[in-house]
């Protein structure tokens, strides 16, 4: 299974070394040729906009949203923010989730935290969330699955079909439960097309 992480700026590496762990091929992808090929990619947590205007420069917008629309693809705080419909603001996305995100609902850096949170696919114990800047979820359109919320009700963690979108960071733990979710995803993938 090859893997592809979005590799323009942000936490790249760490979820390469997670895919790695897994025994996944994780590939570096900064240009789209390097998008032939795989079999699920990951946009990591880092600067949306920078994200969004580094994507637009190398020519990447357009790919990526080819890409996301036909193979499982995952995007963690930034990521999310990426694969959104709808942000609130004008700026490069994919649009390829029917989701609406608030960027930075948590305030500064400094009000960034950390809680376990309930995940039903992961199962016991709660997943350790690691939340820097993070968006959240305000509005969600069917065919939609919330699968994470925090205490007040805020949504964190959202699936459409081979799409996943979580506000915080997995790969800053230890913990590969989400990863390994994601992988299946892909496998559930590759099983079901031609």
């Amino acid at each position: 299974m090859k893997i592809g992480v979005l590799a323009l700026q942000g936490a790249f590496i760490e979820h390469s070394k997670m895919l790695t762990c897994l025994g996944a091929v994780a590939v570096e992808v900064r240009l789209p040729h390097q998008l032939a090929g795989l079999d699920g990619l990951i946009i990591p947590g880092g600067e949306s906009t920078t994200i969004g205007k580094l994507a637009s420069a190398y020519g990447l917008i357009d790919p990526l949203r080819q890409f996301a629309a036909a193979k499982p693809t995952w995007g963690t705080c930034a990521g999310m923010i990426f694969l959104a419909k709808d942000i609130g603001r004008q700026q490069p996305i994919l649009g390829a989730m029917d989701i609406t995100v608030d960027r930075n609902a948590f305030g500064r850096q400094i009000d960034s935290f950390e809680t376990g949170l309930t995940i039903a696919e992961l199962g016991d114990p709660p997943f350790h969330a690691v939340f820097i800047r993070a968006p959240v979820v305000t509005a969600v359109e069917a065919p939609v699955a919330v699968l994470a919320r925090l205490d007040d009700g805020r949504i964190v963690a959202v699936r459409q079909g081979h799409l996943l979108a979580t506000a915080f960071h997995p790969e800053l733990t230890d913990d590969l439960r989400l990863h390994s979710y994601f992988c299946s995803i892909v496998k559930c993938t590759q099983q079901s097309q031609p």
